[in-house]
């Protein structure tokens, strides 16, 4: 049966966390440089959280579910990072120079998924797939799953065995729960956001995974409420609407929405504290704020039926 007064307040939740992202970038924080180059000395420090906003933007027009207000919102923040990283230049140059790293497929499959293409990276990713070397890189079973995913998107060639890359990550060995921690825990998000791309594809989570995660998420998700770590239970909250029939009812968003501030800020953890700079708090709780936005989509999409927006 679907919960209304959940969806209610996972919508409310979602508009006002996209709304504060689309005011703080209108303010002109987290923007890159002018003279930013390829080798992104501080990766984390602008040019990663740009393209998690463009991650949840993406999802907001994908499914176009949360009302033209929030998709024209949404559409100008993937315009507006897309005019950023140059049209996608800044991915291809960069893809180009340093033919191992992993950030510009995934970052373009946000884009690809809603129309926004390069052809001239799509041939270089496509090139770049048949080598050896760059299959080779050891990075975690939750990172192979996004590329895997990115290349799904964007219609790529050379894509690897999903059974494979599923059972490389902790979650596909099944674990014995209690032995999870914090860092673990965002790796079985990510592998959960992956495999399911999102939400629109839950079927593609193997069946004793999802029976897994409905016997514990609940649990996992009680632990980290009570400790107040709310960027953890937004991405949990994401899990549960990824796996088919959500199984933890509406306390963690009502949680989130309580610890929400009137502007749309949700802490990363415990109370915000008052900011002289309100580029700071955009800098320190953003990443909440896209959890928000991915999580409040994903949960009315499955819930409602999401019909995506033509890019």
């Amino acid at each position: 049966m679907t919960d209304t007064r959940m969806l209610a307040t996972a919508q409310q939740l979602g508009s006002r966390s996209l709304a504060w992202l689309h005011a703080g970038y209108r303010n002109g924080y987290g923007r890159l440089e002018d003279n930013t180059v390829i080798d992104l000395a501080e990766p984390n420090d602008v040019y990663k959280p740009l393209c998690e906003v463009a991650l949840a933007s993406s999802l907001v027009m994908r499914d176009g579910i949360t009302g033209p207000r929030d998709t024209e919102l949404a559409r100008e923040l993937l315009e507006a990072a897309w005019a950023q990283l140059r049209d996608g230049d800044l991915l291809y140059e960069r893809q180009l120079r340093h033919v191992t790293v992993i950030d510009p497929l995934e970052t373009y499959g946000h884009f690809a998924r809603v129309g926004f293409r390069h052809a001239a990276l799509e041939d270089l990713l496509d090139s770049l797939g048949r080598l050896r070397s760059v299959h080779a890189v050891e990075i975690p079973g939750n990172r192979r799953l996004a590329l895997a995913n990115a290349r799904r998107i964007a219609g790529l060639e050379h894509r690897p065995d999903w059974n494979t890359l599923i059972g490389a990550t902790w979650l596909g060995a099944l674990p014995e729960p209690w032995t999870i921690a914090w860092l673990i825990a965002y790796h079985v998000t990510h592998t959960v956001f992956h495999v399911t791309d999102w939400g629109a594809r839950p079927e593609c989570l193997p069946e004793p995974m999802r029976d897994y995660l409905r016997d514990w998420l609940p649990v996992w998700l009680d632990i980290w409420l009570e400790i107040e770590q709310w960027d953890l239970a937004g991405e949990l909250l994401i899990v549960d609407s990824c796996i088919g029939e959500p199984v933890t009812g509406r306390v963690g968003w009502e949680a989130l929405a309580a610890v929400q501030q009137p502007d749309g800020l949700i802490p990363c953890e415990g109370s915000a504290p008052d900011y002289d700079d309100p580029e700071d708090a955009f800098r320190d709780h953003g990443h909440t704020a896209v959890v928000g936005v991915v999580a409040a989509t994903v949960a009315l999409s499955r819930a409602l039926g999401g019909t995506p927006v033509s890019g």
